[in-house]
């Protein structure tokens, strides 16, 4: 899922931390001076950064301009056509979730995520509450804006919500996993696992042939759940913060 080049001011994290905040993606070394012109031009405070984790050239010419790297995201993705999709374990439901239970969702998401290691919570710059609150207000945003190409769902345990999942469609034939999270009152109980089957029927009955995931590198708690289910590592990106003062 190669993307060209972008760089856009981003409205949510000004809106969070306060300050004009822009994001750049697939950056190569060729992009390096329109990019920070762009900043310039548009007062940036901070810049978040992405580039290929096989480019050194370009992660190496980003620190020699005062990048500073602030996590490495690895990509997996799983064949859906192919490969069977397991049943789900025992005890634990999945469904969609009800546009009711955002802020419920939005509860489980600030204990799921409390001082995740991101690269917002990696930047000691940045309020680590706020950071906190950065997943929040992503998973309740999530569970109100559902329709064909967009879902959530959850997993319940006896009645109890135990995780979340979002989905997205991003071509015809690729489905992705933009967030999910596990209340740690159920981890190791195969919540994580009960979503990502929840997440690979969802694409199936959509026609996507792969399911793509991200996460940090030292979550390997997740990778290890993932490769359990048949997915493979494709790719990763570096994450860099630039301050401009």
């Amino acid at each position: 899922m190669k993307r060209a080049f972008s760089i856009t001011l981003s409205a949510l994290d000004e809106a969070r931390f306060g300050i004009r905040m822009a994001r750049a993606l697939d950056v190569t070394r060729a992009d390096l001076e329109p990019m920070l012109a762009y900043c310039r031009q548009h007062q940036v405070r901070l810049l978040i950064a992405r580039c290929a984790a096989a480019d050194l050239a370009t992660a190496q010419a980003l620190e020699a301009h005062g990048f500073r790297l602030m996590d490495t995201l690895v990509h997996y993705a799983r064949d859906l056509q192919r490969t069977p999709i397991p049943a789900l374990p025992e005890g634990l439901a999945v469904r969609p979730v009800h546009t009711s239970e955002a802020h419920s969702v939005g509860r489980l998401a600030a204990r799921a995520f409390h001082g995740y290691l991101g690269h917002y919570h990696a930047d000691e710059r940045l309020d680590r509450q706020r950071a906190d609150e950065v997943y929040i207000s992503w998973a309740q945003r999530s569970c109100a804006a559902l329709d064909a190409a967009n879902a959530a769902l959850v997993a319940e345990r006896d009645g109890q919500l135990a995780g979340f999942v979002t989905l997205r469609l991003v071509s015809a034939g690729a489905a992705e996993v933009p967030l999910y999270g596990v209340d740690p009152a159920f981890q190791r109980q195969g919540v994580g696992r009960a979503l990502l089957i929840g997440g690979l029927q969802w694409g199936l009955e959509r026609g996507a042939s792969t399911l793509h995931i991200a996460t940090q590198i030292t979550n390997t708690a997740s990778q290890k759940v993932w490769v359990r289910l048949g997915f493979e590592p494709t790719h990763a990106h570096y994450t860099f913060h630039k301050w401009f003062d």
